[in-house]
């Protein structure tokens, strides 16, 4: 896949999110206030701060996508995760926003009698969202985007948040009025988890964590495959937004010709290219296979 036909994808994934979650949410502050309900309304708040992280993730997707300059030999694509980071705080934050207010309304005892519209948005918010996620956990998925897969999470926070919403506006519609509240300070603990899942991913990322162990295990059977490597004596890699930074050591007969395996690390760095699409750039360090070496390195 080209370089622009990705970012193109994850952009259309982030637009088409942006807009419904906007009629999303003005719907839920309209359902929740003229409808009564403290869940619904803060579900409609939720997707408000939904604004601030789908905007941060337009930003990062128009950042990461520069190419490399002398400032940032390695791309921009962190910025991404460093838009993952955003994201995940904004969920966190008004996962605790919600649960203080959920337990001032039990503590004060000051319910809300939730009207029929109210029901409505909360089932129409988690069909919707649902929806959404899994489009952009598809799209995400295939282009290897923290950024995309990060905005996917947040929309299954949604839905998940909806759920619980319309379990308590229905029970509250229904004549029990503590379930809207209990509804809302419930769905708080679902978003601390995705808020949680999100930042550890990202913050993995930014720290350069090692791709997963399968993606190494598969590189190195590819790379020993190549005619003239002997073995693969290390792999390292590391994220930089939608691409993998790949760093391999191979182990090659001492007496080959520089020219020789100069040819052999560039079918190595092809085959990878052809095989893992979303693999940015990958640097081969040559040794002798039939001498011990001592690798320098003061990390």
């Amino acid at each position: 896949m080209l370089r622009e036909e990705r970012f193109s994808r994850a952009d259309r994934v982030i637009k088409v999110g942006f807009w419904i979650n906007a009629v999303l949410m003005v719907m839920k502050l309209l359902a929740g206030h003229y409808g009564r309900s403290e869940a619904v309304f803060a579900d409609g708040l939720e997707s408000a701060c939904d604004f601030i992280a789908i905007s941060a993730t337009m930003l990062a997707l128009r950042i990461g996508r520069k190419p490399f300059d002398e400032k940032h030999p390695y791309g921009h694509g962190k910025a991404e995760s460093i838009s993952a980071i955003v994201v995940a705080l904004i969920i966190l934050v008004t996962g605790g926003g919600i649960l203080y207010k959920a337990v001032h309304t039990i503590m004060d005892r000051s319910y809300g009698e939730p009207e029929l519209i109210a029901v409505a948005a909360a089932l129409a918010t988690v069909l919707i969202k649902e929806a959404l996620c899994r489009y952009s956990i598809r799209v995400g998925g295939s282009l290897g985007s923290p950024a995309v897969i990060a905005i996917a999470k947040d929309h299954r926070k949604d839905a998940v948040t909806s759920v619980a919403t319309l379990i308590g506006v229905g029970g509250a519609y229904l004549g029990i009025p503590i379930m809207d509240p209990l509804a809302a300070g419930l769905t708080s603990f679902f978003i601390f988890h995705i808020g949680f899942e999100t930042f550890r991913s990202a913050a993995h990322d930014l720290m350069d964590g090692q791709p997963p162990a399968e993606l190494i295990a598969d590189m190195r059977v590819l790379a020993e495959g190549v005619p003239g490597v002997e073995h693969v004596h290390e792999i390292r890699g590391r994220r930089s937004g939608q691409y993998l930074i790949v760093d391999l050591k191979l182990d090659m007969d001492p007496e080959m010709t520089v020219k020789r395996s100069h040819d052999i690390a560039t079918e190595v760095k092809r085959r990878i290219f052809e095989r893992f699409p979303n693999v940015g750039d990958v640097m081969i360090h040559i040794n002798p296979h039939d001498e011990e070496h001592e690798d320098l390195i003061r990390l």
